[in-house]
Parts: C-alpha cells; sequence; structure tokens
C-alpha cells in the first residue's frame, strides 16, 4: 500500500508542475655468491613482472586493467567522487542491489577484497521466469568466478517477490545505482527501502544515484520513463526510517531534459530509437540525443540512526 505522504507528494508535484516554470612482488634479489652476469640476467625478469597494484587504494583500482573496457563511462558515473561520497569502508560488509553486469562490481569486490571487507549482491533470482533475468544472473556468476581478484562475491537473491535474505543489521552499507524506478514500475519500492533498513546495522549507510526528474513535472508512480523526482526518493528513504545526510550534482547533467520519447533509454549508453517506419521515427533525431550524454542523475546518501532497532 502507498503511504499517504509519498501520494500527498505525488499530487503536489502536479500542483508544483502547473505553477512553476522552474524547470562513484618485490623483485628477487642476487645471493651474495651469485656472478655480476647472473644478477644482470635477473633484471629483465623484474621489469617484465612488476609488482602488482595496490588493490586497497579506490584510485588504482579505477586505473586497473580489470576495467579497460569499461572506463570510458567514468567520465558520466564518475566512480571515484561517487564513492568517495558514500563515506564507504572498504574493510566493512557492503551490499550492492542489482548489479546487472557488474560495471560497479569490477570496482567495488577487489577493493573491498583487498581491505578485508565483504562484497555482497543482490542479483535476480536463478529461477526466475525472465529469461533475460537467468541469463544476467548466470553472466554475473562467470564474471566474478575469480577469487584471487573478486574475493569470495556472496550473491543473495532480490526481487519483487524474494526479499533480501540476510541477517539483520549485518550489512554497513547498501549501494544502488539506477535501479528505484524498476521497483517503481514493479510496485514494490517501498518494500524495498523497508527491507535495507532491516538489512543495515545502526549508523550504516544507503547511498544512491538515480535517473532525475525535474521537480516541477508529475510523478508517475510506476516510472514508466524510468526518471523519478529526487523529493520523491528521499521521500521513500524517510518513511522507511532513514535520516538524509548529503545530496551531490557529482552526476548532473543539466542537457538532459528528461522528456524523451523511449524515455531514459533514448540516451546512451541504450540509445533506443523509434521503429523505422514508425510516426516517431519521422522527426526523431538520433545525432541530438547522443549529445546530450548520459542521463542528469540525483546522488543521495542516508543512514539509518544508530537509535533504530
Amino acid at each position: 500500500m502507498r503511504h499517504p505522504s509519498l501520494l500527498a507528494l505525488l499530487a503536489g508535484t502536479a500542483i508544483l508542475a502547473a505553477c512553476s516554470g522552474e524547470t562513484a612482488d618485490p623483485s628477487d634479489t642476487a645471493s651474495p655468491d651469485s656472478s655480476i652476469e647472473e644478477t644482470v640476467e635477473t633484471m629483465p625478469d623484474a621489469a617484465e613482472n612488476p609488482a602488482a597494484p595496490d588493490l586497497t587504494q579506490l584510485s588504482n583500482v579505477l586505473a586497473a586493467d580489470l576495467r579497460a573496457s569499461s572506463r570510458d563511462r567514468d567520465a558520466w558515473r564518475h566512480p571515484q567522487e561517487t564513492l568517495e561520497f558514500f563515506q564507504l569502508d572498504p574493510g566493512s560488509t557492503i551490499l550492492e542491489i542489482w548489479p546487472g553486469g557488474g560495471w560497479y562490481t569490477d570496482i567495488l569486490a577487489p577493493w573491498i577484497h583487498a581491505n578485508g571487507g565483504q562484497y555482497i549482491a543482490a542479483h535476480f533470482d536463478p529461477e526466475s521466469g525472465s529469461e533475460y533475468r537467468r541469463q544476467s544472473r548466470a553472466a554475473f556468476e562467470a564474471h566474478i568466478a575469480d577469487t584471487d581478484v573478486f574475493g569470495d562475491v556472496q550473491i543473495v537473491d532480490f526481487n519483487r517477490d524474494t526479499p533480501l535474505a540476510l541477517g539483520p543489521g549485518s550489512v554497513d552499507a547498501i549501494l544502488t545505482f539506477r535501479n528505484i524506478h524498476n521497483w517503481m514500475s514493479g510496485a514494490y519500492a517501498e518494500r524495498a527501502f523497508a527491507d535495507f533498513h532491516t538489512m543495515l546495522a545502526p549508523g550504516g549507510l544507503l547511498g544512491i544515484v538515480e535517473h532525475r526528474m525535474p521537480s516541477t513535472r508529475e510523478q508517475d508512480p510506476g516510472a514508466a520513463s524510468g526518471y523519478v523526482q529526487q523529493a520523491y526518493v528521499i521521500a521513500l528513504a524517510e518513511e522507511a526510517g532513514f535520516e538524509l545526510v548529503a545530496t551531490s550534482e557529482i552526476n548532473a547533467n543539466p542537457a538532459d531534459t528528461a522528456d524523451h520519447p523511449m524515455g531514459v533509454w533514448t540516451l546512451p549508453p541504450v540509445r533506443r530509437s523509434p521503429a523505422d517506419g514508425s510516426e516517431q521515427a519521422a522527426d526523431f533525431d538520433r545525432a541530438a540525443y547522443d549529445a546530450i550524454g548520459e542521463s542528469d542523475r540525483m546522488t543521495l546518501l542516508f543512514r539509518k540512526p544508530v537509535g533504530s532497532e
């Protein structure tokens, strides 16, 4: 059931829309009796096998070869600034909700593993009725199979019909990147936030990045466009018992008007376009949407109050 204050917020935003124009090996040393020739011969081996990067440092993880194919999106996702804003302790237990193919997992899991923490992924049910979700879960499991790099990743199920199966207070931080609109579409956003509040230890942190709808536009409860008002997300979190710590414009994009024909998926990286020959396709300008770049995004940090049970 949707809480009265959320419904009031939806009604209020419709009024605002009508009234306002506001628009994340040391090298071997030679033994004392080694000859000069032997010492020289070992030098190329040391150069060919440099010491591995120190993955306890976030900057080194971001620069690691592991991320070579995904680093081009850093300009839009700002992973270093985002994760620093979230005030994470990599030696703690951190849960990422719906990591998808593992873009943030490639940063979080090695960093947390190197610092002695525990990375947990809440992913799709492997027995889901959706073939896409089953394949996504299987691909993710294959992706994080190298325990030397990712550590012993714990995977739990999470979806509309499956609440998080973790002990109350067992997690120090929860992160979710561009997922809330999906839970709104499935009508379980409120339950999701309640789950997060239960799983977090008192004082635990909730970090959120989500596609942002202008405050002057009416919020669709199902978030069909993929965009959500920042005030609505804050209301969801506060009604679940969280307190807002800070907001950031790290992932803002003022060029995004959030009113595209295929919703947020019109923009990169999805770049959805109208079907050829359709009425929408007649005046659709793909280049104009590509020029906008990725969506305007809110970046929010919440805390579970220390006195919470």
